[in-house]
């Protein structure tokens, strides 16, 4: 019993020395062939590709233009075109309402059949309440106004989507761009730390390392990728194209306050008046109690008394009283006003707190890029020199990979506040309301 004791003991530690090697063996073997596979697994990574396709000759604004001609809201636009068009064919009527014609016949064959025959004809207009169609044309003018100003704040808002969708492609390509250089950085890497050991100057340890350092960034590589596409695939969503324009950078507009002209503030101060003139066709319409003028004319053939009679009449209904009746209507007309006031000081406040957040975004981006870039320099001349003392075997492997990771980040970190301060200007121009 005590001499299987000893060779079980014996063969556990025989096991405890040769399974490090065998793993190193493993991993050396797998490290042999990963650069072999790397390209078929970044292969693998670009199955799904939505192409984007860089025009020079197309330009920011003709990009919100084409976005806009499809964009689902427009029909909302021509939709209000053509209200605005039938209220002024309504104010250019000569009369109110619409023009009623009645027939009458009568005769006496089923009472006494004498012969007696009687036609009558009428006609009633609706003319206008004093002061009635100058109202009607107040609310085709502010409708006809509300219409084009609503067209300028949709294409506003078409632009901040056409911006948010360019500048999210370009931070996720900058990304990218950034994670396929790490991915080469450890890919050169650990083809160096794997001839290293072939040649015993590592332990095979410090290849299990880089080949992790190396999966864990074609993991960022694969993600970097997806996001790439995710926001090409949004971007070719929003506009229907799949076009971008080569340089669709902007100028810092000069403006630092919201102005009266913004065109938010003139869509809802145009819905404003409308509401007003319709307050006011609300107290001279009732289409119940509207006054009417009825012209009408009668044949009559009585062979019992003076034979055939023509004659003509006209009359007119006045209302009264029906102002129990108008109320209603002239409260939800007030209540329309109400609620396009409170809208109003909604969309005030939007836009004081949106600027604020963007000269706020600006500085913050002016701040960033500065230390970035120093930050950069010196992550680059720290890197290079780290890889020279690995490779003069001063630094281990392990602090290598924390000096380049620290120095990959900086980079990133620079690149990318060179696409957030261009993208924040942008966002301050959306935010005063700058057309491209």
């Amino acid at each position: 019993m005590t001499e299987y004791r000893h060779i079980y003991y014996a063969l556990s530690v025989g096991f405890l020395l040769i399974a490090p090697l065998c793993l190193a063996e493993t991993s050396l073997h797998r490290s042999t062939s990963s650069s072999k596979e790397s390209a078929s697994a970044d292969a693998l990574a670009n199955e799904h590709i939505d192409t984007i396709e860089v025009d020079a000759g197309l330009t920011l604004s003709q990009l919100v233009e084409i976005t806009l001609e499809k964009y689902p809201d427009r029909l909302i636009n021509e939709g209000l075109a053509a209200e605005a068009e039938a209220l002024h064919v309504r104010s250019d009527s000569w009369l109110a309402g619409s023009t009623q014609l009645a027939l009458t016949y009568n005769d006496d064959k089923i009472t006494n059949n004498r012969g007696y025959q009687e036609g009558n004809v009428e006609m009633e207009f609706t003319p206008w309440n004093w002061g009635q169609r100058e109202a009607a044309q107040n609310i085709a003018d502010h409708a006809q106004i509300s219409a084009e100003k609503q067209s300028v704040a949709l294409k506003l808002e078409v632009a901040r989507l056409v911006r948010e969708a360019l500048w999210d492609m370009a931070l996720a390509e900058n990304r990218f761009q950034q994670a396929k250089y790490a991915l080469d950085i450890s890919a050169q890497l650990l083809e160096k730390v794997r001839r290293r050991v072939e040649l015993g100057d590592l332990a095979r340890a410090d290849l299990l390392l880089a080949d992790s350092e190396h999966l864990h960034n074609r993991s960022l590589y694969t993600q970097a990728e997806a996001e790439l596409m995710h926001s090409r695939k949004s971007y070719a969503n929003l506009t229907r194209t799949n076009h971008v324009p080569d340089n669709y950078r902007e100028q810092l507009s000069p403006i630092d306050i919201i102005l009266p002209d913004h065109p938010l503030l003139e869509a809802i101060n145009s819905i404003i008046a409308r509401k007003q003139s319709t307050i006011e066709w609300a107290k001279n319409t009732d289409t119940i109690n509207q006054p009417k003028i009825n012209v009408g004319a009668t044949i009559s053939h009585d062979p019992m008394g003076s034979g055939n009679s023509q004659t003509t009449g006209i009359g007119v209904v006045i209302p009264f009283g029906h102002s129990t009746y108008d109320a209603p209507e002239i409260a939800a007309a007030h209540l329309e006003l109400n609620r396009a006031l409170s809208q109003r000081e909604h969309i005030i406040r939007h836009l004081e707190k949106t600027l604020h957040e963007a000269e706020h975004a600006l500085e913050i981006s002016r701040s960033e890029i500065a230390i970035g870039n120093e930050l950069k320099q010196i992550a680059e001349t720290h890197l290079k020199m780290t890889e020279t003392s690995f490779s003069a075997g001063e630094i281990n492997l392990l602090d290598l990979l924390k000096i380049q990771a620290r120095s990959l980040e900086a980079m990133r970190n620079a690149k990318e506040q060179e696409v957030k301060l261009q993208r924040n200007i942008a966002f301050y121009n959306q935010a005063v309301g700058v057309q491209p």
